[in-house]
């Protein structure tokens, strides 16, 4: 790994944390597509700089964690099962999931085609949960049950815990707000988890590519956050779905990329 492209991966991170097309999975099509080596260190600077974009939302909602505990409550509420499963399930996610392109490429496909037809189908009533201290404790639950569904590269937390919150009967505005917080404890455990099993062996050169990373990510993640805010006031996610789509068949049909 060099300066740009810890620039590059930190960028890519950034845009695509909190949009529903599996930042994850960019990440590993992204090294792919740069040539990089799937090394452990690769697998924990892509979870490092997760948690660079996730910072962005400490500094934009710090009121609705130091001040409103009814959502913080929610919200480590949803984490617990999140918690439980990737604690469980953390060898087998960097050892076997993460680095896997082709499951990144088929989640993105099977992925996009599901959000395609949930908004085909799906209409938000008008009695639709508008407030995130309103979210019952049953809903946060499950909602952080869905988000473990992320654990599989490509499928997208982000997308997981929107759609969740949608046929829970919460407004497209709450859930993704509510997703945007919930992804920081998600991510500061599987950040903390990482380095407790593997920092010890990074060299100096490498902590610079982390920082670089971790602070590039963090100021995309400043401008995706608004921009998604602003987009779905008047947009569903069907074109989120086209590109995971289009992404995926531009890898399954040119597979040396």
């Amino acid at each position: 790994m060099d300066f740009l492209t810890a620039v590059i991966l930190g960028v890519v991170e950034g845009i695509t944390e909190f949009l529903p097309v599996s930042s994850t999975g960019h990440l590993i099509l992204t090294s792919r597509f740069l040539g990089l080596e799937q090394t452990d260190f690769l697998k924990s600077f892509e979870i490092a700089i997760q948690f660079g974009a996730i910072l962005s939302v400490v500094v934009l909602y710090w009121r609705s964690f130091l001040i409103d505990t009814s959502i913080l409550r929610r919200v480590l509420t949803a984490f617990f099962p999140t918690a439980i499963i990737g604690f469980g399930f953390y060898k087998l996610i960097k050892n076997l999931l993460l680095g896997n392109s082709q499951i990144v490429i088929w989640s993105l496909l099977l992925g996009g085609i599901g959000l395609i037809v949930f908004e085909r189908f799906h209409k938000e009533k008008e009695e639709a949960s508008g407030t995130m201290n309103l979210i019952s404790y049953r809903n946060a639950f499950l909602i952080g049950l869905f988000q473990s569904l992320a654990i599989i590269p490509g499928v997208s937390r982000s997308a997981a815990t929107i759609i969740a919150g949608l046929l829970l009967g919460l407004k497209r505005k709450t859930i993704v707000e509510f997703s945007f917080l919930l992804a920081v404890p998600t991510m500061l455990a599987a950040t903390l988890l990482d380095f407790w099993e593997s920092a010890d062996g990074f060299s100096m050169d490498q902590m610079v590519f982390l920082k670089v990373g971790f602070l590039t990510s963090f100021v995309m993640a400043l401008l995706s956050i608004k921009f998604f805010l602003y987009f779905i006031k008047s947009h569903n996610f069907i074109p989120f779905g086209v590109y995971r789509i289009l992404v995926a068949l531009l890898f399954l049909i040119w597979p040396n990329l």
